[in-house]
């Protein structure tokens, strides 16, 4: 019938799964890369980052918080930046929007540990991270591995 769609056929992979699971994981790891680079630009904005003043390049020392909350650097600025460069670049494929999930959110998960373990006032504590960054990296990395996993499972028959 005119106006129907037909979903395509064919040996991919892609095509078989379920015509919403490899889209929305693509979508998701863009989504996800798209707002870690946007939370790396504002972490070199005043205002957005407050004691900018004070914004070091390394280090528990540097005074500046983005949101007034979550202690940043300018090595924890570009982490993300780049972070969210590869997430967007990942999400070209399925595989690599997985990849970029789970992979991601299994490196957040151990900043979480990492950050639980070294003393925030230490040099071990390079990037810099305080508790609200220990938190919320830990919500990242169980979100990222959540999507990744959720979005590429396999349709369940009906």
């Amino acid at each position: 019938m005119a106006g129907e769609f037909h979903a395509p056929t064919g040996g991919s992979t892609e095509a078989t799964r379920g015509s919403s699971g490899p889209a929305l994981v693509r979508i998701s790891a863009a989504t996800v890369g798209a707002v870690f680079l946007l939370i790396g630009v504002l972490g070199f904005i005043p205002g957005v980052t407050t004691g900018y003043d004070r914004l070091g390049f390394a280090g528990h020392a540097s005074g500046a918080e983005l949101f007034g909350v979550f202690q940043v650097s300018v090595l924890h600025n570009l982490v993300h930046l780049a972070f969210g460069l590869a997430g967007i670049a990942l999400a070209r494929t399925v595989a690599g929007s997985r990849g970029f999930l789970v992979g991601g959110g299994a490196v957040y998960l151990l900043l979480w540990l990492y950050g639980l373990v070294i003393g925030h006032e230490t040099a071990a504590n390079f990037l810099p991270l305080n508790r609200a960054d220990d938190w919320l990296h830990f919500g990242l990395g169980l979100g990222m591995i959540g999507l990744g996993l959720l979005t590429t499972r396999a349709p369940v028959d009906r």
